[in-house]
């Protein structure tokens, strides 16, 4: 390849001993004779500098250690779709298929072929396709115009994945030979996109799932792009450093499932501008650093009308840690699933946590992957009125509606508690008393403690302080039982998640701290 190259290889994409990388220049770097190629890697650990050499910039990286020079012969620029797809579904001629005589009739002629046979099986196994995937398999280019329709014009599902393509017109090449093409995966390619001066994008007709993860393109791209794509369903446009910078406007509007995670730079007043989508079920937002989250258009105890079709929210790796951006999604109109794992609002009293998030979020019937049943959310929402009745009562909240006006700011924080108090009724004096006066004793809990793999074993019953540590409490159940305290695994059932079994998997930490409650159930195992 090095005598064909010409200035055309700037932007290219290569592989080098398995690492990826972008062509940034080529030409003489003196004082060392030949040519050279100047390349960005992905990685840029694994490069030297910055595109400098002893004072001289042949080109620019984005990090100081993420450019080298290399020798062209060294590069791989990568294969056409159809010779990768032939060496990944072993459809390459093999000598001794090739090697095989047959006689067909052309006309009235016998002919003597070699390896039609072969060929014909080849062809009718290209045509028959209809999922591939070619993650990895350096394609850069589509080939010759028409050899992809004609040899495999049945695929519906691509894996482009890691790839070598270095322009959208590169897969649309591909794609515009893909008539029936569903789904199309493109993560790992650094693409660049159409400016915004160029021809009305081309159409990808059928197309419904569309992963654009890792490519570099910009939300401005993605809605210049996506006037090409009127069935699509599901876009996944993970790691890309997007910032929602303008509304979708005549497209999108068929997005069932937006996927923007990893993407550092979104806020929740961005957010707002991708609030009109009319089918958006789903909508991921791992990563992102959101912290909060208010729709204007909607008071306490109100619905928004933003995302008016949100069923599924993820918000999991995020800085969520005031119960305000709980209390928010408590206003989307169809949300009844959440997930939000490992947020600041979540570390600490888990159990209690899970709990209180359920009692805010009035519709949700998952959580974190689990599904919430009837007795677990009655559960959750008696224990939250309870937990913030005196709160309610000091803020002027009553047990007779015609005085039940508890102060605005206690609404704020609390915005389905009066819808609660109607639910169940208000909490009584008594209940909150007692509440109290567990509060200041060193509570005892009675708990059953039963061997789900020992039915010989009978179902004992204890009172523990619920400040014992759990290693305190496998020293108990160590002397009782006569099993080594190394041996000894400790969960407990709540008759509030039925159903649901917890792990008591910090020994350092106290049975309150796990959310153990009175009438609990300890399952030992050994």
């Amino acid at each position: 390849m090095n005598g064909t190259l010409t200035s055309d290889v700037i932007g290219q994409r290569v592989e080098v001993n398995g690492e990826h990388a972008t062509v940034r220049f080529y030409g003489t770097v003196p004082p060392v004779a030949g040519l050279w190629l100047g390349v960005e890697w992905d990685n840029p650990e694994r490069g030297k500098h910055d595109g400098s050499h002893e004072g001289t910039r042949y080109f620019q990286c984005r990090h100081p250690t993420g450019g080298s020079f290399i020798r062209p012969h060294k590069a791989n620029f990568g294969v056409d779709f159809l010779t990768a797809l032939r060496k990944r579904y072993m459809l390459e001629d093999g000598p001794e298929e090739d090697g095989r005589e047959q006689i067909v009739m052309i006309g009235n002629r016998p002919v003597k072929t070699i390896g039609f046979d072969s060929v014909l099986k080849k062809q009718s196994q290209l045509s028959n396709l209809q999922e591939i995937s070619l993650r990895g398999c350096t394609v850069s280019s589509a080939g010759d115009k028409g050899s992809i329709a004609q040899a495999c014009p049945h695929i519906r599902d691509v894996d482009l994945s890691k790839n070598l393509l270095s322009a959208w017109d590169e897969v649309t090449d591909i794609a515009d030979q893909l008539r029936y093409l569903e789904v199309l995966n493109l993560r790992e390619n650094k693409l660049r996109f159409p400016p915004g001066s160029s021809s009305p994008p081309r159409k990808f007709s059928a197309l419904k799932v569309l992963v654009l993860s890792q490519t570099g393109v910009t939300w401005a791209e993605v809605l210049r792009c996506a006037a090409g794509w009127p069935a699509l369903q599901e876009l996944y446009l993970e790691s890309n450093d997007i910032s929602i910078s303008e509304r979708p406007v005549d497209v999108l509007q068929m997005v069932k499932l937006l996927d923007l995670s990893s993407n550092q730079l979104i806020d929740e007043n961005q957010l707002l501008l991708i609030a009109d989508l009319p089918r958006l079920e789903h909508l991921i937002l791992s990563e992102t650093g959101l912290s909060s989250l208010h729709f204007p258009d909607a008071g306490i105890g109100c619905k928004t009308s933003m995302f008016p079709s949100l069923q599924h929210l993820v918000v999991n790796d995020n800085g969520i840690s005031q119960w305000s951006f709980i209390n928010e999604l408590d206003k989307l109109q169809s949300l009844h699933s959440l997930s939000c794992l490992r947020n600041p609002l979540t570390e600490g009293n888990r159990a209690e946590t899970l709990q209180f998030i359920i009692a805010r979020v009035g519709q949700l019937r998952t959580l974190n992957r689990c599904q919430i049943l009837p007795e677990e959310r009655r559960g959750a929402e008696l224990d939250y009125r309870k937990a913030f009745g005196n709160e309610w009562k000091k803020a002027g909240g009553h047990q007779d509606p015609d005085k039940n006006w508890p102060h605005e700011e206690f609404l704020a924080a609390h915005p389905r508690y009066q819808s609660l108090c109607l639910k169940y009724g208000a909490p009584e004096d008594g209940e909150l008393k007692t509440q109290q006066a567990f509060l200041l004793r060193n509570q005892l809990l009675t708990l059953q403690i039963k061997c789900p793999h020992r039915l010989d074993q009978k179902v004992l019953e204890k009172q523990l302080p619920e400040s014992m540590t759990i290693q305190k409490v496998k020293g108990l159940l160590s002397r009782l039982l006569k099993v080594p305290v190394s041996d000894l695994l400790l969960s407990y059932e709540s008759p509030k998640m039925p159903g649901r079994e917890i792990e008591l998997e910090n020994d350092q930490q106290s049975l309150q701290f796990h959310s153990v409650e009175n009438g609990d159930c300890l399952l030992v195992r050994w």
